[in-house]
């Protein structure tokens, strides 16, 4: 059986997407409210800023630099990023690197593990009924999973596990990480949603992984790295 242990600030100081592959199998749990949700991560994106690495990533929001939406990215790593996504989901991305750049892990897909009837109702309070595979596959589904909210709780701190606006966050992470597999990022556009990012980390027939689907421009952009 694996084991786990409590993630530090020092191994997330690598570049995303060095991280991203590590947080798979992981465990991030929340506490909302005094309801517990755990959730086995699946499937990750990588996003770097301005000025972070040696590839300018243009799907980021840190792209341009540093804004008042986006400061989190740039703090010291081991928070969570938290931002709205379609003015509905609030979408959770672990920071990553050092401090004054800018990176970021976004959970894009996880399997709950505890608290599925808790899970389960955020979802139908949203009027969407999920099997317990949907609820957490997709960025945005897994944000309602686990209770954590824009902009209350971005920042809060995976590491210390400080409450922040009734919440507490925590995440363990295997010591030995799963094998996966990489591909482009799912919905971005244009070419930082193709092949020459290949910035999507995913468990390999895991059923929670989210569905590939091509960003605007981006299956163009795709067919002229083939041509």
């Amino acid at each position: 059986m694996s084991d786990f242990h409590d993630v530090s600030r020092e191994e997330l100081l690598a570049l995303p997407i060095e991280v991203a592959p590590r947080l798979l199998g992981g465990l991030l749990t929340t506490v909302v409210d005094g309801d517990e949700v755990t959730v086995r991560i699946t499937e990750v994106e990588a996003y770097h800023g301005r000025g972070t690495g040696d590839v300018p990533d243009a799907g980021s929001h840190a792209r341009m630099g540093p804004t008042a939406r986006n400061a989190t990215m740039w703090g010291e790593p081991g928070h969570l990023y938290v931002y709205l996504s379609h003015g509905i989901h609030s979408c959770a991305n672990v920071v990553c690197g050092a401090a004054g750049t800018a990176g970021g892990v976004l959970l894009r897909a996880g399997e709950i593990v505890r608290g599925v009837d808790v899970a389960r109702r955020r979802r139908e309070e949203r009027g969407v009924a999920r099997t317990d595979r949907d609820l957490a596959r997709g960025p945005g589904r897994l944000g309602d999973a686990i209770g954590l909210r824009h902009a209350a709780h971005n920042g809060i701190d995976l590491v210390d596990g400080a409450p922040q606006a009734g919440a507490v966050a925590r995440l363990r992470l295997l010591d030995v990480p799963p094998v996966c597999e990489a591909g482009p990022r799912v919905g971005v556009a244009g070419e930082a949603g193709t092949s020459a990012f290949p910035w999507r980390f995913w468990i390999p027939g895991d059923p929670t992984v989210s569905p590939f689907r091509f960003g605007r421009g981006a299956a163009d952009a795709e067919r002229s790295l083939r041509f």
